[in-house]
C-alpha cells in the first residue's frame, strides 16, 4: 500500500510539472511566433514591489491591497443577515448548554 501511494504521488508530480513546462513552452512559442514583442501580451499573473507595495496583475486587471480593504468594509457595512448560519450558531449553543448540564447533572 505505501509503495502505491510513493508511485502516485511520484506520477502526480511528475504530471504537475510536465503541464508547467508544456504551458511555459507554449508561451515561449508565441513569442517566437509574433517575432517581435508586443506591449500588449501580457502574462497572466504578474507580481511586482516597488516601494515596499507590493502589486499583483491579474489578466490585465491591477489588484492592490486598499482594493481588497474596501470590499471588507463594505461587506462588514453591508452585515448581510443569513437565516441558516444563526440558526446554527443558535442550535450549537442549545446543544452546548443542554450538554453542560447533563455533565454537571451526571457528575453531581
Amino acid at each position: 500500500m505505501k509503495m502505491f501511494m510513493l508511485k502516485s504521488l511520484c506520477l502526480a508530480a511528475l504530471m504537475l510539472i510536465s503541464v508547467l513546462v508544456g504551458m511555459q513552452l507554449a508561451n515561449d512559442g508565441i513569442h517566437k511566433m509574433k517575432g517581435y514583442d508586443d506591449p500588449n501580451f501580457q502574462n497572466a499573473v504578474s507580481l511586482s514591489e516597488t516601494n515596499n507595495n507590493l502589486q499583483a496583475t491579474f489578466l490585465g486587471n491591477d489588484i492592490s491591497s486598499h482594493d481588497l480593504e474596501a470590499k471588507q468594509k463594505k461587506l462588514e457595512e453591508i452585515s448581510a443577515y443569513n437565516f441558516f448560519s444563526s440558526m446554527g450558531k443558535k442550535m450549537s449553543e442549545g446543544i452546548s448548554g443542554a450538554s453542560e448540564k447533563l455533565v454537571h447533572f451526571i457528575a453531581d
